[in-house]
């Protein structure tokens, strides 16, 4: 049976365009960057390019882009990077949002246990940070602020300026310096990511989520943001990421961050978020007891989280891939957790209702025929596995 894709905030096909850029680099230029010859500067010549195209799309200069090997280790790096070179502050202060993916929540709470001081700053029941409470939170030793741009699991899209705005009044109140990052993963492809807008001092992507190839990210430092490296050797990246650099990889990802900020991909949008809202729309509609997770209005346009009372959403998961339909319970990196999600939690919803959630992401090849046999599918589904769990709809 062909499968309906709808899982894109877990990964996206990689882009042909964005493939043909690669191939070259897989093959005939496999050069090192680091040599000295000309095999070796036709590759870190195209390094620099790729360099350079990520901070036109960032808005910010070629030098304060720097390369990992996934979006998961660029958070990694700006978190404990950034404690690291501040390793003589007594007991420095991190803030995160409760929603916060996995990348940032491990990496505070490992900092934690050795004696960082983490808050965790609470979201209303849309999804949305509190404003207020982060004012309250940030103190003397606050050296860190992380808030995820755009939600993995119920899409929803911060106020990042505002929250900017917040930190640089309480810059000047308390006569201090304290950073500010941003996971911009799930939001490159829909979102306005100038780091001058945004007024971040790091941000995060990944190609794998904008139509490029698995294993490469990214992190925009701020010139002046001091970061210890957590990988050393060859001292690659500034001496802030060694290893010998994934050359087809990044020009990839140069390639799908390219076409993600054309005016093509602004076409795309339009039509993803015409099918969003068809399935916002319809599936209350035509199934009784369901619920949207996260915010109606400050959400991103291929994202919708529904919970289906009375069913567990991995057997809903199950029986939709059996009937040719990738979805996902939520985000990818923690599908084989069957704890409760720690993001619908912290919207204040019951854990009853967090197990049976269902995250629907769509893409710009998803098509308008694929929606409609979705609906069509989906009751019937639903109604099954209702009548084998016994629930009745009050």
């Amino acid at each position: 049976m062909p499968q309906v894709y709808f899982d894109y905030a877990s990964t996206t096909p990689i882009d042909l365009k964005v493939l043909g850029e690669m191939r070259p680099y897989l093959k005939k230029e496999f050069g090192n960057p680091s040599s000295v010859h000309s095999c070796g500067q036709r590759v870190a010549k195209a390094l620099q390019e790729a360099r350079k195209t990520i901070a036109e799309f960032l808005n910010c200069q070629p030098a304060e882009v720097f390369f990992t090997g996934s979006a998961t280790e660029a958070d990694n790096l700006a978190v404990l990077g950034l404690i690291r070179a501040f390793e003589s502050k007594k007991k420095p202060h991190i803030i995160i949002s409760a929603i916060e993916h996995h990348a940032i929540l491990e990496p505070c709470r490992f900092l934690e246990k050795e004696g960082v001081e983490l808050s965790i700053l609470p979201v209303d029941k849309n999804g949305i940070i509190l404003l207020s409470e982060l004012k309250k939170l940030i103190k003397s030793n606050t050296l860190l602020v992380s808030v995820i741009y755009a939600n993995n699991e119920i899409g929803t899209i911060q106020p990042i300026a505002q929250i900017s705005k917040i930190i640089k009044e309480k810059e000047q109140e308390l006569k201090t310096k304290i950073y500010f990052h941003t996971d911009a993963v799930q939001a490159a492809n829909y979102l306005d990511c100038s780091v001058k807008n945004l007024a971040v001092d790091m941000l995060t992507l990944s190609a794998h989520k904008i139509y490029g190839p698995k294993g490469v990210g990214s992190l925009y430092i701020k010139k002046g943001t001091p970061i210890q490296p957590l990988i050393f050797g060859g001292g690659q990246e500034q001496g802030l990421r060694s290893g010998t650099e994934n050359i087809a990889g990044i020009v990839g990802m140069a390639a799908a961050i390219k076409e993600a900020g054309s005016p093509k991909a602004k076409i795309y949008t339009v039509k993803v978020r015409q099918l969003r809202d068809k399935l916002i729309r319809e599936i209350p509609r035509i199934i009784p007891a369901v619920e949207l997770n996260g915010s109606l209005e400050k959400r991103l346009p291929n994202n919708v989280n529904f919970s289906f009372a009375g069913i567990e959403g991995e057997a809903l998961l199950i029986a939709l891939d059996q009937k040719g339909f990738a979805v996902s319970t939520g985000s990818a990196c923690s599908s084989h957790n069957l704890e409760s999600s720690h993001v619908l939690l912290a919207l204040g919803i019951p854990e009853e209702r967090t197990h049976s959630s269902l995250r629907i992401t769509l893409g710009k090849d998803t098509a308008a025929k694929e929606i409609e046999k979705f609906l069509k599918v989906l009751p019937k589904v639903v109604e099954r596995l209702r009548e084998i769990s016994g629930y009745k709809i009050k």
